[in-house]
């Protein structure tokens, strides 16, 4: 079982889970190897109220396959790029908090809050006040980690003079701050009970996952992008999560569950379910979410082609080849789309890429008609063009070659046939008066 996570579950449950995890697991040799270690973790536990009986429960009888190392088969990820960077990708859709949607109370999310933050986190907020002995912000959101909307909790954080960096030549730190300035930094220290937050500028006070991020002075456009966003849907009734979440960039993107799984490094070759009978070893490889995602993307891309089709019929050209590229961007080897791109090559006047295309077609699907028949003709037409250029004995080759695709193209028989003895007159002009037939092949 991983520990890390059981360790990190029962500090959070405390001896209440530990109790049921102890019924539930008891046949587990995994778990018995652990207990010692864990009953040192339970009197550490931060838990301050009784927790669900049920969550707890659940957690208790599912405790193998939950803390199953197998599920994280994949290598972590590593995090020094920056969070705006990610964000300004946006490998996936970046959402405002499900609690903006929902009808949560004042009290219950305050409460939450203080409950769930922890030191290291990050937070972002609005300068109100400047003492001799820090300043104070109006918290806004948290920027790292956990991430809420707070703006209209009106909580309040001290940075303490000493948290704040010196800067540059000023001997007094907080003359390079000013009131109204938008102010990253990391949870100095809380206090759940008086409801009091400290906060640093210092970046040993983030915690590990969070190092790469820089605190300090930040500018309206650094703001975390869920809280933009959140912005945008609180003044805005009519905004819906499915609105905001169709409009987000990543949620557009192809391969937003693969970037997702390997976050979280879970592997979908065995995917976890709580479900036992899912646990089975006994399913076929297409049952698997990479072959459904790859027939989804075949799927998705025959559209595309389906409507470059259409396009091509009406004499939309550019449209056309925009859906056929657009189709091999979702599926890289999709037949239909190499054919019908490279059919609208040759119909442009570009052989060769019409060629490479019809190619590629074939390898993925040797007994394609259409990918056969096309190439096949578009075979000849680069051999006329190789004869006009007096490239003979190339012209041949490709002669022969559409022969070997279809041996009943008449097109392709007559040309090889006359470039035969084409090559044969000259190669017997060559030997009999060289002199007088300066060709060369």
């Amino acid at each position: 079982m991983d520990r890390d996570l059981l360790r990190q579950c029962l500090v959070f449950h405390g001896e209440s889970l530990f109790n049921k995890l102890k019924c539930e697991q008891t046949e587990n040799p995994d778990f018995q190897a652990v207990v010692p270690e864990l009953c040192k973790v339970t009197s550490e536990s931060r838990a301050e109220e009784q927790g669900s009986p049920l969550v707890e429960q659940f957690i208790a009888r599912k405790a193998d396959i939950l803390f199953c190392p197998s599920w994280k088969t994949t290598t972590p990820q590593d995090e020094e790029h920056e969070e705006q960077e990610e964000e300004a990708a946006e490998p996936y859709a970046i959402m405002p908090p499900l609690e903006l949607f929902m009808e949560v109370s004042y009290e219950e999310r305050r409460s939450m809050l203080y409950r769930d933050l922890e030191k290291g986190d990050i937070v972002v907020g609005r300068i109100n006040n400047i003492r001799e002995y820090g300043f104070f912000l109006t918290l806004l959101c948290m920027a790292g980690g956990l991430k809420r909307d707070i703006e209209d909790l009106e909580l309040s954080a001290l940075c303490h003079i000493r948290e704040i960096p010196s800067t540059g030549n000023h001997d007094d730190p907080l003359s390079y701050y000013q009131i109204g300035d938008f102010i990253r930094a990391g949870v100095k220290d809380i206090d759940r009970y008086q409801e009091k937050v400290t906060i640093s500028l210092q970046q040993t006070s983030l915690s590990p996952s969070l190092e790469h991020l820089k605190l300090g002075v930040i500018t309206r456009e650094e703001l975390p992008v869920h809280y933009s966003r959140s912005l945008r849907a609180a003044s805005d009734s009519t905004e819906t999560y499915e609105c905001i979440l169709r409009r987000c960039h990543g949620y557009h993107n192809p391969s937003v569950v693969d970037y997702l799984l390997e976050k979280v490094r879970i592997s979908d070759i065995h995917p976890p379910s709580m479900m036992r009978g899912l646990q089975s070893k006994l399913f076929q490889e297409e049952d698997f979410a990479s072959s459904i995602r790859k027939k989804q993307s075949a799927s998705w891309a025959l559209k595309c082609v389906r409507a470059g089709v259409d396009h091509f019929k009406h004499g939309r050209h550019v449209e056309s080849m925009n859906e056929y590229n657009k189709a091999l961007e979702i599926d890289t080897n999709n037949v239909e789309a190499l054919v019908a791109r490279g059919a609208l090559y040759a119909n442009k006047g570009g052989i060769m890429k019409a060629i490479t295309d019809f190619e590629q077609a074939l390898e993925n699907c040797p007994d394609h008609r259409n990918a056969r028949k096309y190439l096949c003709q578009t075979l000849v037409e680069r051999g006329k063009q190789l004869e006009e250029q007096e490239k003979l004995v190339t012209a041949e080759g490709l002669y022969r070659r559409a022969l070997s695709l279809d041996d009943s193209n008449p097109e392709a028989q007559e040309a090889l046939h006359k470039i035969t003895d084409t090559i044969q007159c000259f190669g017997v002009c060559v030997s009999a008066t060289p002199e007088l037939c300066p060709l060369t092949l």
